[in-house]
């Protein structure tokens, strides 16, 4: 029986103004946008000498936009928003300019690798003054209120890439203004729980959240620590054991200022450190630890000590 044909890669869409002349280069960028996100006025200085290019990705329901282009300044008018037929957020980061953002009245400068949640349900304004090299993460209504208790807060919602997990978005959103093809390294539902539990532990206070999620958080831990050996564990089936929802046990992990795959990684890790360290195991191999840590294979299980330990797993036992 011939092989089942690999499922086909997302496909890419792509904008280049120059498949037009310089003079029709901004009309042809203004519908380009309205094209790939949704309905918006868009103005430049440079607008006889305007360039851009805009490339579009969608991943497990997200949509990853890279725009790399010339100064602009982009509005997102009532009128616009009378047309359009879908109201998503917007996650948005510059790799290596400022820029800022206007909506309800508020403000937000912001730095090359600062991230910024704006709702195209309510007017905005992007203002680009030296240039755009940016990512935009288009997300559902539906998806962001999954991570976020008050999805709908007014005012442009920044995470800082210098303050708590702002550092770890703002390092991901910048990756991927540069390569929005890296998303692709992830399984899709992986990036997406990845994208999304950071996400609220950026934006939402996890000492607002703490009080009523902390026993819940040390729960999960327990389950998950007498689970660590088992390589399929994931985020759902753990959700599923405690009788919570997806979308509560992320909540849980990010009030406490973590992840789900971040603890695991780092309970496993742990294991394997003591596993290593005794000496009445000491005839068994550093493959097997690994696996009775839930590693997926000795490279894996290698690669992630050595990260996390600067040695070797073998070393480390040595030691």
């Amino acid at each position: 029986m011939a092989a089942a044909p690999a499922p086909a890669s997302p496909a890419l869409r792509r904008w280049t103004t120059d498949e037009v002349a310089p003079a029709a280069r901004l009309d042809y960028w203004v519908g380009a946008i309205c094209e790939a996100f949704l309905e918006m006025d868009c103005s430049s200085r440079v607008a006889t000498t305007f360039d851009g290019v805009l490339q579009s990705l969608p991943v497990a329901g997200l949509s990853v936009n890279q725009v790399r282009a010339s100064t602009q300044d982009v509005y997102r008018t009532p009128a616009g928003i009378a047309c359009s037929r879908q109201l998503p957020f917007y996650l948005i980061a510059q790799a290596e300019a400022s820029w800022h953002v206007r909506q309800d009245g508020q403000v937000a400068h912001l730095r090359p690798g600062d991230v910024v949640l704006v709702d195209s349900a309510r007017p905005y304004e992007l203002h680009f003054p030296e240039g755009v090299g940016c990512v935009s993460l288009q997300l559902p209504r539906a998806w962001v209120g999954q991570w976020l208790a008050q999805a709908e807060a007014h005012g442009p919602r920044v995470a800082w890439r210098d303050q708590g997990w702002g550092q770890s978005l703002g390092a991901l959103a910048v990756q991927l203004a540069r390569d929005p093809a890296s998303a692709q390294a992830l399984p899709p539902a992986l990036l997406s729980d990845h994208l999304g539990a950071l996400l609220s532990a950026s934006l939402e206070s996890p000492l607002g959240l703490a009080s009523a999620t902390q026993g819940l958080h040390a729960h999960l831990s327990a389950l998950m620590a007498a689970r660590i050996d088992q390589r399929s564990l994931s985020a759902q089936a753990l959700a599923d054991e405690a009788g919570v929802s997806l979308r509560t046990l992320h909540r849980a992990f990010a009030a406490q200022g973590s992840t789900f795959a971040g603890t695991l990684r780092q309970m496993r890790l742990a294991r394997a450190r003591e596993l290593l360290r005794r000496p009445q195991l000491a005839h068994v191999s550093v493959a097997e630890i690994g696996r009775r840590c839930g590693f997926a294979d000795a490279s894996h299980f290698a690669r992630a000590f050595q990260r996390a330990m600067g040695l070797c797993p073998a070393q480390w036992r040595r030691g």
